[in-house]
C-alpha cells in the first residue's frame, strides 16, 4: 500500500531551523575507506541570461523542495570498492535532480510514481557500476540507503545491509532490513541467532548495487517536526545497539553532537569496519 492519510500537514520548516550533519570514519582495522555519504537539498532556481532590465534582476532560487541523506558501503577490500560507492552516490544524485515527480504533487498524490523514480534511480546507479566493472575489471558493487524527504512524505530506499532510523516521539523505528544471507536464513527460521552459520553469513550480502542481483527496498512513510533521521553503515550497527542508537537520537543536542557520539561509541569498541552516521533532525530557531 502506497498511499498515505494526511489528517493534518504542518508548516514546511525553514532552512534555519533544519539541522544536518554527516561524518565517516575508517575505523580502526581496514587502511582504506570505502563508504560514502551525501547530504544534499532541492532547489528551483532561475538563471538570467539576457534582459533589457536595467542592472538586471539577479538569480533567484527557492526555498529547499526536498532534502536526500544517502550512505553508500562498498563491498568487499577491492580497491574499486570505494570508487564504485563514490560512482553510486554521485549517479543517484544526478538522476533524481531530474525526477520531476519527486518535487511535485506527486508526492501526495501519486506516491507510487515517486517510488518508480527512486527504483529507477538504483537501477541507474547499478549500470554505472556494471559498466565501471565491465571497463576497469573486477565487479564493484555498494549498499546504498537514502531517506527523500519532500514535505510532508519521505521514502526510505534501501539495498544491502546499511540501515535508516526514525526517531519520533520516544520510538526508535528501523526501516531498513538487512538484504543478507544471515537476515535472510534466520527470517525462514533456517538458523539460529548467534549460531556460527549466523555468524559466518553475517556480512555477506544477496542484494547489492552492481552485484549479481539488486532488489531495491522502498517504503513510503510521512514526516513531522519531531523525527530525528539517521542513516548509517553496519561499521556502525555492528558495535552500537538500537537501544543505544534511539537513546542517542533522544537528546537535546545537535546533529553533529549526536553523530560523533556514535561513532566514538563505535571506535571505542574496536572500530572493525568503515563507519559513517549521517543525522538531521527540525530544531526551533532562537529568538
Amino acid at each position: 500500500m502506497t498511499t498515505l492519510e494526511t489528517t493534518h500537514i504542518e508548516p514546511r520548516p525553514a532552512m534555519s531551523e533544519i539541522d544536518t550533519f554527516g561524518l565517516t570514519h575508517k575505523g580502526l582495522v581496514r587502511s582504506t575507506n570505502n563508504d560514502h555519504f551525501l547530504i544534499a537539498s532541492f532547489h528551483r532556481k532561475l538563471r538570467v541570461h539576457h534582459t533589457s532590465i536595467p542592472n538586471g534582476i539577479g538569480e533567484h532560487e527557492t526555498a529547499s523542495r526536498g532534502f536526500l541523506f544517502l550512505v553508500a558501503d562498498g563491498v568487499g577490500g577491492l580497491t574499486s570498492a570505494g570508487e564504485g560507492s563514490a560512482l553510486a552516490l554521485s549517479t543517484l544524485a544526478q538522476h533524481l535532480l531530474h525526477a520531476t515527480e519527486l518535487c511535485s504533487e506527486m508526492v501526495l498524490t501519486q506516491p507510487e510514481k515517486s517510488m518508480n523514480e527512486l527504483r529507477e534511480a538504483i537501477l541507474q546507479a547499478h549500470a554505472a557500476l556494471v559498466a565501471m566493472g565491465q571497463q576497469a575489471g573486477g565487479r564493484p558493487a555498494t549498499t546504498v540507503t537514502l531517506y527523500a524527504a519532500f514535505w510532508p512524505r519521505a521514502f526510505a530506499v534501501h539495498v544491502g545491509d546499511s540501515r535508516m532510523y526514525r526517531y519520533r516521539d520516544g520510538e526508535l523505528t528501523r526501516f531498513t532490513s538487512d538484504q543478507t544471507y544471515e537476515q535472510l536464513m534466520l527470517e525462514s527460521g533456517a538458523i539460529k541467532p548467534g549460531s556460527p552459520e549466523a555468524k559466518r553469513l553475517k556480512n555477506v550480502l544477496w542484494s547489492a548495487v552492481g552485484n549479481d542481483e539488486v532488489v531495491p527496498q522502498i517504503v513510503p512513510t510521512d514526516i513531522t517536526r519531531r523525527d530525528v533521521i539517521l542513516v548509517c553503515s553496519d561499521g556502525l550497527t555492528k558495535h552500537v545497539s538500537d537501544d543505544e542508537i534511539r537513546d542517542r537520537m533522544a537528546r537535546d543536542e545537535t546533529s553533529e553532537e549526536s553523530v560523533r557520539a556514535l561513532i566514538d561509541l563505535a571506535l571505542s569498541r574496536g572500530g572493525s569496519d568503515n563507519v559513517t552516521a549521517v543525522m538531521g533532525k527540525i530544531r526551533a530557531k532562537q529568538d
